[in-house]
């Protein structure tokens, strides 16, 4: 088999490792409330859910409203954090360059707002790469509902089933699912203890990026191309 003609990929916790950027802001909120830093260890389960579950996990003891009050704050210092500290995972930069040579087209979709995911493509050196790029906000809708993934591949010209979308999260899987799209689970991404990624259907698990350089790692898909 080939590599898929459209791979799709989540952001952080899948291509991006973004955990340290988001600790900086964390640390940062924390201190302005008075309270000593929190290790990594403690924020990187959550990255993947979210700011809403970082600061949860950095304020349990606040009261939710509250803490929905500032995930504005939570943004705005992420901006300017924004890819001072995080980087792609090891083997992310060899498996985009193995896709490319292929022939294979890639893009994102992400549950993070367009408008930063947008910022964060120049610093990668990504922008004149990522063929299409979905964030949370650019539709009605976000992961887990299907429509950001079919909406890229559509844009592309390619249906759902043309496609592979990888990802580290359940709600990336349900997602794809839901859309007719192949699914790669991304286990060396952002994952709760009690998190259970056999039992989220995915078609395939794979370990680390590395093993994306082949194409035997991916599932299945129908590679006609372009519709």
């Amino acid at each position: 088999m080939s590599f898929p003609r459209l791979a799709l990929f989540d952001l952080d916790g899948t291509l991006l490792d973004s955990a340290p950027d988001m600790l900086a802001v964390v640390n940062h909120m924390r201190s302005l409330h008075g309270r000593e830093p929190m290790p990594l260890s403690t924020l990187r389960p959550v990255v993947s859910k979210g700011a809403r579950a970082m600061l949860a996990a950095a304020f349990p003891d606040i009261d939710t409203t509250i803490r929905e009050s500032w995930v504005p704050d939570f943004l705005a210092h992420y901006e300017r954090e924004l890819g001072r500290h995080g980087e792609p995972f090891p083997g992310v930069p060899a498996m985009l360059d193995a896709l490319e040579a292929d022939g294979c087209t890639w893009g994102i979709v992400t549950n993070k707002p367009e408008y930063l995911a947008r910022q964060l493509m120049p610093l990668l050196g990504w922008q004149a790469r990522c063929a299409v790029l979905i964030g949370g906000d650019t539709l009605p809708v976000r992961k887990p509902d299907p429509l950001p993934l079919v909406h890229a591949a559509r844009q592309l010209g390619f249906t759902p089933a043309e496609a592979v979308y990888v990802g580290d999260d359940e709600r990336d899987i349900v997602a794809a699912r839901a859309a007719g799209m192949p699914s790669v689970v991304a286990l060396w991404g952002y994952r709760l203890a009690d998190d259970r990624p056999d039992a989220w259907q995915g078609d395939v698990l794979v370990e680390d990026p590395a093993a994306l350089c082949l194409a035997s790692a991916w599932p299945d898909t129908v590679n006609a191309g372009p519709a």
